[in-house]
């Protein structure tokens, strides 16, 4: 782990370590702890499991805490739980980020009761640097398991994994039988699962923290400029027209806004709960020297983990001061028994309450179909734009259709009884304006959404 550490941060400079008041034998007085712990400074040189300072990721300042994981497995006992405490008071005292490098097998078992309970400090350190709008990214190696990954690693904004890493609750040898092996307990799967960002590989470690710690620290609180439309300037003849050319295979969609609109962008993955929808893409991009956080669907039925991710991305974006853009594709939520499972109900409501609450700009362009109330959450309430190619509407023509009882041959009737054409929606009131197709200056776009491979 340490070369890792030393290929990534620069100008690393140990923060003085407080003291400990247990003794040489620790809190328990475990015979033999004081052994194991000169033995274990011995083989790595370091005087604990933490070693934390001030350094920088590609010139980018940041209280860095590394775990040692040859120091007793990397194990959270009092000593290293107030280091910790202490790193991330300095964070908030200085105003820096936080990047955390962890190697851990847990919490430590010779300092019983008082080693766990380390795990609530090290919660309410990582929630005072939430209230002060500082982010915090946390690197996994192997093996980051037990308390540290169930605070120190879950818990930060972003989470970044190499590959190949042990990720899991349960360590290695507490898990038994057939299964504690399984590939579910490495980086890859967390990532497929939601609860890691990107796995990237150590020559690219350093690149990716930094470019997270300035995208996550270079927010304005001026709103998100409305993207400029790409599609078809002109208007369709008439609703159920408008239907059709959204459903066009060759519209502009999610990805050639983002492309055209950010210099350079970053995502995120999944929802933190073991849920990812490849159809809601979420992240943070630069443009024009600022930083917005993004949410964008791509045409697809949103599920009820695409939009957890979109309430996880507001909330991060509303925490560090970033304003929010988000597209809107989408012919509504997941309707399936598997979507009303997951809660999609309770899903989109969140994401319409995180959003009504959002204290930073949030502004919205819809892109294509605008599908009722799953496309309605992830709108902003009060700067709403559309593309002349695009549409909004209480429901789809054929949904409308089939409630009411009527034939297939009245669906483009009722499409335009349902006025959901975009000068429609500006004449109700319903939308704040068409975007135009404005040029923009052409830009080098760099965009990275890491893959487990």
């Amino acid at each position: 782990m340490r070369s890792v550490l030393d290929h990534v941060v620069s100008d690393f400079t140990p923060l003085p370590a407080p003291g400990d008041d247990h003794g040489r034998d620790g809190p328990l007085g475990w015979p033999g702890y004081g052994d194991q712990r000169d033995r274990a400074e011995q083989q790595t040189g370091a005087s604990e499991a933490v070693v934390c300072g001030r350094g920088r990721l590609a010139g980018r300042e940041a209280i860095v805490i590394h775990f040692e994981f040859g120091y007793l497995g990397g194990s959270l006992g009092a000593g290293a739980g107030a280091r910790i405490a202490d790193a991330f008071d300095r964070a908030v005292a200085e105003r820096l980020p936080v990047v955390t490098f962890i190697a851990s097998g847990g919490t430590r078992m010779q300092e019983g009761m008082v080693a766990l309970r380390q795990l609530q400090t090290l919660a309410h350190h990582c929630v005072r640097l939430r209230d002060h709008g500082l982010p915090h990214v946390a690197v996994l190696n192997d093996p980051t398991t037990g308390g540290v990954w169930a605070t120190l690693g879950s818990s930060a904004d972003v989470v970044v994994a190499l590959p190949g890493a042990q990720v899991a609750f349960a360590g290695r040898r507490v898990r038994s039988g057939p299964d504690a092996d399984d590939p579910v307990y490495t980086a890859e799967s967390h990532w497929h699962a939601g609860q890691v960002d990107e796995v990237v590989g150590a020559d690219e470690l350093g690149a990716c923290v930094a470019e997270w710690l300035e995208l996550l620290t270079g927010g304005s609180p001026e709103p998100a400029e409305v993207p400029r439309a790409l599609g078809g300037a002109d208007e369709a003849a008439d609703g159920w027209q408008a239907v059709q050319r959204t459903r066009d295979a060759r519209r502009p969609r999610a990805q050639a806004y983002l492309d055209d609109y950010f210099d350079r962008r970053r995502y995120i993955s999944g929802d933190r709960a073991g849920g990812v929808d490849s159809g809601m893409l979420c992240g943070v991009g630069r443009r024009g020297g600022r930083s917005i956080a993004f949410a964008a669907q791509t045409g697809t039925r949103t599920t009820p983990a695409g939009f957890r991710t979109a309430t996880r991305l507001v909330r991060l974006a509303d925490r560090l001061g970033l304003p929010v853009l988000t597209l809107v594709d989408t012919p509504g939520a997941a309707a399936d028994p598997e979507a009303e499972r997951a809660g999609v109900g309770p899903a989109i409501a969140e994401l319409f309450t995180t959003i009504a609450a959002a204290r930073v700009p949030v502004t919205t362009l819809v892109i294509g179909e605008g599908g009722s109330g799953g496309a309605l959450a992830a709108c902003s309430p009060d700067r709403l734009w559309i593309t002349p190619d695009a549409y909004f509407s209480v429901i789809a023509p054929e949904l409308a259709a089939a409630i009411l009882k009527r034939p297939e041959a009245e669906v483009p009737d009722l499409a335009r009884t349902l006025r959901l054409r975009p000068s429609d929606l500006l004449e109700l009131g319903v939308v704040d304006g068409i975007a135009e197709a404005r040029p923009r200056p052409a830009t080098p776009v760099h965009a990275v959404r890491a893959t487990s491979s």
